[in-house]
């Protein structure tokens, strides 16, 4: 038997020295492997499961992955992320994580689609309070055309099992439910002309999709202010120029500031009235970071704004030839 020209290779010492580097090395990487966070994944590969040794038997391998952080010695293996200056750049998961709640899943160009349903809205908006009843029967089928965007973005954006992206999707589908069947109302009210009745539909319409916006994580900016009334503390409530609500009642189109509550101060357009005795009305706040958030507030706290005033933007939005 020919024994290999490199004494290393056959040597009993050299051999056993070989052995004991092998099991270091596939010791070491199991250690890495183990460290390394699982949450760490890119399209689909996990970083725990391709550094871990493939000589490792099945059941330990499985018992490594799903075991919880352990310490070896002095050596506690966690699944903290590595430290900003470490060798390896992990995935920055706080960049998809954001203040607004849900993460904002960018689904190829369906958030943008999604988005400009909001311009529609405008345009609604405009011809509706111009009573442009010609114009505003095209809309519903416009509208109900989206059907298929909203449905897509739902299931891709949250397209998991876990009980977060379950309970977003049913708040979505209940969003979208009340945001259709207010457009069928705003239908059947159009074909009427019936004005105070079609406000209303619109102002459902307007409520819940800005309602699936929030919830699907669609808004371009997150506000963390909690009430703007301590802005206003010792300013005496003259000082501050709106009509009386009492005596001159704002109504649907008039320009308004909100004089109490935890947005005080802010600006809109009444876009609808409930007549079922709860004295609430539908504000559309002005445009902000070209979002218009929908407040429903007691019409104590809202009065119309006084002064020559700009008008709302969405009667500066050009009608298409």
């Amino acid at each position: 038997m020919k024994r290999s020209a490199n004494f290393m290779d056959w040597h009993p010492a050299f051999a056993c020295q070989k052995r004991m580097m092998c099991t270091c090395l596939q010791f070491a990487l199991l250690l890495i492997a183990c460290s390394i966070p699982e949450s760490y994944c890119f399209h689909q590969f996990s970083y725990r499961k391709i550094l871990m040794p493939l000589f490792v038997h099945n059941s330990r391998r499985d018992f490594v992955l799903k075991s919880p952080p352990v310490a070896i010695g002095t050596l506690w293996l966690t699944n903290a992320p590595s430290p900003a200056n470490a060798m390896i750049n992990f995935p920055d998961l706080s960049k998809t994580m954001t203040a607004q709640g849900p993460v904002n899943r960018r689904v190829g160009g369906l958030a943008s689609k999604i988005r400009n349903i909001g311009s529609v809205m405008d345009e609604l908006q405009r011809d509706l309070m111009q009573e442009r009843w010609d114009l505003v029967e095209s809309y519903p089928a416009q509208l109900r055309s989206f059907v298929p965007v909203f449905t897509t973005y739902t299931d891709s954006a949250f397209p998991s099992d876990a009980p977060t992206d379950k309970g977003l999707r049913v708040a979505l589908r209940y969003e979208v439910g009340r945001f259709f069947a207010s457009v069928e109302r705003f239908k059947q009210a159009a074909s009427r002309q019936a004005l105070d009745e079609a406000y209303l539909a619109y102002s459902e319409m307007a409520l819940h999709f800005d309602r699936y916006l929030r919830v699907g994580g669609l808004y371009t900016y997150y506000d963390d202010s909690i009430s703007t009334e301590p802005y206003f503390q010792g300013i005496a409530d003259d000082a501050l120029v709106y009509s009386d609500p009492k005596t001159d009642p704002p109504f649907v189109r008039d320009l308004v500031i909100l004089v109490r509550g935890p947005e005080k101060g802010k600006t809109g357009i009444i876009i609808g009235m409930y007549s079922d005795g709860t004295n609430k009305s539908v504000i559309k706040l002005d445009r902000y970071k070209g979002m218009r958030e929908i407040r429903v507030v007691a019409n104590d706290w809202v009065a119309k704004r006084l002064g020559e005033q700009d008008p709302d933007d969405v009667f500066l939005i050009p009608r298409k030839a």
